[in-house]
């Protein structure tokens, strides 16, 4: 038997829960017709996972960046528990933020998350209003009259020269940061090489070094310290005016990856690690990257661009993820229906992050050229949510026929 329900929420994490609470808080009404999707079965565990796989100590956002509509909610929270705010500009501590989000689950009665993976979203034709088929994992379906993705679906960047490594390898001894457990590992004595410069390639910099490891860390660029992804004029009117008022969607695009700029360090994890370069415990080459790698049995040799060579234990790819809109298994069927433009990997949406002549909102990374350089983080959440609550709470908004490739009849 398929159920019907009015909203599909897909995935769980930081996004999907400041959604939920940012649709409570316009109307109450709405409790009970939405059900949230994730094969964990429970809120923000990829979240919690992976900030515990890299012992991430505190988030890279000031307090303000959160789930909960009240902008001072964590602040508040946090009044017992000052020294877990870390400076500069009141970081949350790890463990203070996820406890902050369990009360926020309490304190807005949220729905226990659907413990099933979504496996495709199929449009069926309506004569009135767009629906969904959901099929789930477990083989049942559901029917939506709206779905919003909130996966943070991003495809993990693999460099080139790995795909032409000959050999076969043990797959613990070259792995994308996603994949890594430091909790898991045994590295006394090993040579670890960690390629990026962003901030995860320095969490798991310092979680080898303290389990007694030697690290070399492959820059492509220079290390860059920046205290947050992208400068907090991104935040407000500062510097999302000209964004917004830019029509060309090649030109945000090109606003977004220079607000990002690749990835950066903290200048705290940037210092610790220059203190760890003077005790002997890392070598730090940039403007460095690796053209080939070996694997020789028991170890490897990689050669690098500016002609040296190095043997290690571990590879460990901190190369990041990407946003593409076409290698997104959920929205295969959606694409086939609806043509929209798609720039670099990044869909079109309409001003509500709306996918144009459907009603499926879409928010993350995805979200990028209609919410900015920081969709993806927390702050980019509530951006979303300012977007798309109008459009799924207020009937007039609820649906209007696209200008993209859909005749108002």
């Amino acid at each position: 038997m398929t159920k019907n329900i009015d909203l599909a929420i897909v995935g769980a994490g930081p996004h999907a829960l400041t959604l939920t609470t940012h649709l409570l808080q316009k109307r109450q009404s709405i409790r009970g017709k939405f059900w949230v999707f994730d094969p964990s079965g429970m809120w923000m565990s990829r979240w919690k996972q992976q900030f515990a796989a890299l012992e991430i100590p505190h988030l890279r956002s000031p307090a303000v960046h959160h789930p909960d509509p009240n902008a001072f909610a964590l602040r508040k929270f946090a009044e017992s528990r000052p020294h877990e705010l870390f400076a500069p500009y009141d970081l949350p501590g790890t463990q203070l933020f996820e406890d902050f989000c369990q009360n926020v689950i309490q304190a807005w009665q949220l729905p226990q998350v659907i413990p099933s993976a979504v496996k495709s979203i199929e449009p069926l034709p309506h004569p009135v209003r767009s629906q969904f088929r959901l099929c789930l994992q477990d083989g049942q379906e559901v029917t939506a009259r709206r779905v919003v993705l909130a996966t943070g679906s991003a495809q993990r960047q693999i460099p080139d020269w790995v795909n032409e490594i000959q050999t076969t390898y043990p797959e613990d001894r070259l792995c994308h940061s996603q994949t890594i457990d430091l909790r898991k590992l045994q590295l006394a004595g090993k040579r670890v090489l960690i390629v990026g410069g962003g901030l995860t390639s320095g969490h798991l910099a310092v979680g080898a070094i303290s389990r007694s490891a030697k690290v070399h860390l492959l820059i492509r660029r220079r290390l860059a310290e920046k205290l947050f992804d992208a400068e907090p004029g991104w935040l407000g009117p500062k510097y999302l005016k000209e964004f917004f008022a830019q029509s060309d969607w090649l030109q945000r695009l090109t606003m977004i990856q220079q607000a990002r700029n690749g990835g950066s360090m903290t200048p705290a994890i940037a210092t610790q690690l220059r203190r760890q370069v003077r005790n002997g415990n890392i070598r730090i080459d940039e403007n460095c990257q690796i053209i080939k790698a070996q694997w020789l049995g028991e170890n490897w040799r990689v050669q690098c661009s500016d002609g040296s060579q190095h043997e290690c234990d571990y590879i460990w790819l901190s190369t990041g993820t990407k946003f593409d809109v076409t290698t997104e298994p959920l929205l295969k069927n959606i694409l086939e229906a609806y043509p929209i433009p798609i720039v670099k990997g990044l869909p079109v949406l309409d001003t509500c992050l709306r996918w144009p002549g459907c009603e499926l909102f879409i928010m993350g990374g995805l979200a990028a050229l209609q919410v900015g350089p920081t969709a993806r983080n927390l702050s980019g959440a509530r951006m979303a949510c300012e977007k798309i609550v109008p459009a799924i709470v207020k009937p007039s908004v609820a649906f209007s026929p696209s200008v993209i490739g859909v005749k108002a009849s």
